[in-house]
């Protein structure tokens, strides 16, 4: 039962994760790259596209380890309080809920805690237009997760805030699996321009003409989760 419930908790976190509008405009900005460099090359595009996935889900694999690592080295305070920590992830849940389903109501780009800070979308921009092959994609991919974090973070935290008392080979799978929901959208998105069921641009304008409805998904995965925590209905 107890793995059942972390399965739906997991899932709904990596889930709001996975749809952060940053994320998903990082990538578009990487096969946009990818192809001015060699626009008659599609099958660069493919391994472009699944190498900054890579990229991303190993970087990601790694913050989730020092994340686990951190509230390890809190342990007893963790076991002794098992209770109140709980309801303070839930509610940090609760709270980045609210300000992605504020951005739905108000959405302002580079809002706190729901989208990257104007002051690093130069350096990830410039770092994206050095991309010129699947290498070059998975290096700086890499590098750019650092600047991901900001609008990412959040429920990740409150992820492994709740499995990192289970041990080291109980956490791996969840941590493998959180990553694999999270990275989901830029491998559909890397498929969907490959086979040509859509152009990098129209996923682009997607995104702008539903960045405020992604906010709003998240914010009520969020939100919900972190209610049931809080309450304690689960």
């Amino acid at each position: 039962m107890t793995d059942i419930l972390n399965f739906a908790k997991i899932t709904s976190l990596a889930l709001a994760d996975s749809v952060n509008p940053c994320a998903l405009a990082v990538l578009t900005m990487v096969l946009v790259s990818i192809i001015i460099a060699d626009p008659k090359n599609r099958k660069k595009v493919l391994l472009g596209g699944f190498s900054f996935t890579a990229a991303v889900y190993i970087g990601y694999l790694f913050y989730g380890l020092v994340l686990i690592q951190f509230f390890n080295s809190f342990a007893v305070f963790m076991k002794t309080n098992s209770g109140t920590v709980y309801t303070v992830l839930g509610g940090l849940a609760m709270i980045l809920g609210v300000l992605n389903m504020k951005d739905y109501f108000n959405y302002h780009p580079g809002n706190f805690a729901t989208e990257m800070p104007f002051m690093m979308r130069p350096r990830v921009k410039k770092l994206i237009g050095e991309i010129t092959s699947p290498w070059s994609a998975f290096i700086i991919g890499f590098l750019v997760t650092v600047f991901l974090l900001p609008c990412t973070i959040g429920p990740y935290i409150v992820a492994t805030g709740l499995i990192h008392e289970l041990g080291w080979l109980k956490v791996m799978p969840w941590l493998l699996y959180y990553n694999f929901v999270f990275v989901l959208p830029m491998i559909a998105i890397t498929f969907m321009v490959y086979f040509g069921f859509a152009k990098v641009e129209d996923v682009s304008g997607w995104r702008e003409r539903n960045i405020k409805r992604l906010h709003l998904v998240a914010g009520l995965l969020l939100f919900i989760i972190g209610l049931i925590m809080v309450m304690g209905w689960l």
